[in-house]
């Protein structure tokens, strides 16, 4: 995989930078991360809650480069909000879709570069312990919001209600994201004449560290508690 980058001529660590992609790609490589990381197996290491709130902070720049200038922060937001959420939305039919069609055939096949069993039984465990609010919740973690709706697909669950959460959960991710990095980097400006626009590194390194340490704690946890009762038993 590293070797595949290297020909084409992209560091691999310009793949986990949210700005990468803004760069060479703006609104509409937004949209494929977007997509691709919530319906394709090879989404899942893609860096979509950071892309998302750095999305948000150079909002204006992202509609008037890829549709037209608004001068408005809030059509800004509603365009790219509706937008980013209907690729969303579609990734995870796509998800679901290829779970109701593969089956239990995922759990027999071997792990590759972009496919990790790990990470579909820990969808699996989430979606298990939180039902339908599990599509909506996933959506906030990562790894697991990519494979979140291939287990609903896997689990055959009612198509009626997976529209209804998927729909939802995107609607709370995007925007949540959007807005938070948008008036986040007014806020800070405002107050403290702090341009987060000029320390993006250190925010995407915070926001991977909130999103994703839960997630690491909790798989680090489980591990040790299967340990501990091996041993008592």
């Amino acid at each position: 995989m590293h070797h595949l980058i290297d020909i084409l001529g992209i560091p691999f660590k310009e793949l986990l930078n949210p700005q990468f992609y803004i760069r060479h790609g703006g609104l509409w490589m937004v949209v494929f991360i977007v997509f691709a990381e919530t319906g394709l197996f090879a989404g899942f290491f893609l860096p979509g809650d950071a892309l998302l709130f750095v999305t948000g902070i150079f909002s204006d720049r992202i509609v008037s480069a890829a549709l037209f200038t608004t001068n408005n922060q809030w059509a800004d937001l509603a365009l790219l909000w509706i937008i980013i959420t209907l690729a969303g939305i579609a990734g995870n039919f796509v998800g679901y879709w290829f779970g109701r069609k593969s089956g239990p055939f995922l759990y027999e096949r071997k792990d590759t570069f972009f496919f990790k069993k790990k990470h579909l039984r820990q969808a699996h465990d989430f979606y298990e312990k939180n039902g339908g609010g599990a599509i909506v919740a996933a959506r906030f973690v990562p790894f697991v919001r990519t494979f979140a709706p291939i287990v609903a697909g896997i689990v055959l669950m009612d198509s009626k209600k997976f529209t209804y959460y998927n729909i939802l959960g995107c609607v709370l991710w995007v925007g949540s994201m959007l807005l938070a990095g948008h008036f986040l980097q007014t806020w800070i400006l405002h107050q403290y004449h702090f341009d987060l626009k000029d320390h993006l590194e250190v925010i995407v390194i915070g926001i991977v560290a909130i999103t994703t340490l839960p997630v690491l704690g909790k798989i680090f946890f489980h591990k040790k508690k299967n340990v501990d009762d091996v041993k008592m038993n």
